[in-house]
């Protein structure tokens, strides 16, 4: 009996031994796969320095800006008055964020100083990205009270296309539509907020609360898909009609738009506390959890009755993944684990050669296969400035979330 006991201790002793060490094989396992990513983050944002230096050597008009590629593979290159033109710098200034050398803040700061003009353009609701994206991170990084003073000023541009009736900002001033409010705009929202806290005007805050309740009243479906674009009597603020003019159809999910309105309402909650913007947000990321294919990069429309064989949306994967990123570092958010993995996941394939674009080629941009205007065929399959820009902001966030940077 006594060898018996002695026995079964052992292959006790033995079982216990090796459940341990299968446990700390998994969990070595598991920071070995966190630290890798660490590094790929890092040689991302490296290569990321190579191409924006490729691209600052061969582009040297500061008034025109990278957008995307032309026909023919040439740089499209843009106007100050165009949505996309303060994304270029803010690119510089992340890269300057990221090294701290002086050569990206003076290229930064080149491709900002001359968008200053478009501080008092009311022509678009666009501003947000235009402004914030350049002379908003050039403020945060340097303190440049000239560029506080751009905010400040093209914030109360931005106001003016707020409708009280309608509750929200209008979008455009084209097309047969009366007063169209399109889901982008809730990304202009955070310059409205950041005024709000660096001025004595309280209508920025509270404009922004009205048309991100709004929008999620008007723009959401049960399922926590949005329409793009919802159209309002600038009287009376009842919905016209809605629809989704970059979409495949008017209910379907197009895929950047959906990112727009998760980034939109994670920001919001940062910028409020107001419980109900999280609740929305949690609601869309699930929504979009269920909708991405296996490799985490979304087609360019969830509903696209082509799928698989549709293009893909680089630029809808990196706006997601920077909200993740963020949704996953809140404490009170019960699935932040999924929102953190899918966020990894979109980096380690977006930083694959399969989105990633070899030296010196794709225009000099990061990322390939972006999709801008699908139903016009415009800017299909092609590199996209905002693509790169909430590429690069979600590869820093990675980075301080793992206390790497």
């Amino acid at each position: 009996m006594r060898r018996t006991g002695i026995f079964i201790l052992t292959i006790t002793l033995f079982l216990v031994s090796c459940n341990t060490n299968q446990q700390s094989a998994n969990q070595s396992g598991t920071d070995n796969m966190e630290e890798d990513l660490v590094q790929v983050a890092k040689d991302a944002l490296e290569f990321a320095q190579v191409q924006y230096t490729h691209a600052t050597n061969e582009h040297t008009d500061v008034n025109t800006y990278p957008r995307s590629l032309n026909e023919d593979g040439s740089v499209r290159a843009v106007k100050p008055r165009d949505w996309t033109s303060g994304f270029y710098a803010g690119v510089l200034w992340y890269l300057y964020d990221y090294t701290g050398e002086e050569k990206w803040r003076e290229q930064a700061e080149k491709w900002t100083n001359s968008l200053e003009e478009i501080k008092n353009y009311d022509g678009t609701h666009d501003l947000g990205f235009m402004i914030f994206c350049s002379f908003g991170n050039g403020y945060r990084l340097t303190g440049n009270e000239l560029y506080k003073e751009v905010i400040l000023t093209g914030s109360e541009t931005l106001s003016t296309r707020f409708n009280p009736n309608v509750g929200c900002i209008k979008s455009w001033d084209h097309g047969d539509w009366k007063f169209p409010v399109i889901i982008d705009n809730m990304m202009n929202l955070e310059m409205l907020y950041w005024t709000s806290k660096n001025s004595d005007e309280d209508k920025f805050y509270n404009l922004s609360l009205t048309h991100a309740d709004t929008t999620m009243k008007n723009h959401y479906r049960p399922d926590y898909s949005s329409f793009h674009v919802v159209d309002y009597d600038p009287e009376t603020g009842e919905v016209i009609e809605k629809v989704t003019h970059q979409g495949y159809a008017d209910e379907s999910a197009w895929a950047r738009g959906q990112s727009w309105g998760l980034y939109g309402y994670v920001m919001s909650y940062r910028e409020t506390g107001e419980q109900r913007y999280l609740d929305h947000a949690i609601n869309i990321a699930d929504f979009l959890l269920s909708k991405l294919p296996q490799d985490y990069v979304p087609y360019w429309d969830y509903d696209e009755p082509g799928i698989p064989d549709v293009p893909r949306d680089a630029s809808a994967a990196a706006i997601m993944c920077s909200a993740l990123l963020e949704l996953s570092q809140l404490p009170e958010v019960p699935n932040s684990g999924e929102y953190m993995e899918a966020a990894e996941n979109m980096i380690r394939k977006l930083a694959s050669p399969e989105y990633t674009a070899a030296e010196g080629e794709n225009g000099n941009f990061i990322l390939m296969h972006s999709v801008g205007h699908k139903p016009k065929e415009s800017e299909v399959d092609v590199p996209l400035i905002y693509a790169d820009y909430y590429y690069v902001e979600s590869l820093l966030r990675y980075l301080e979330i793992n206390n790497a940077i």
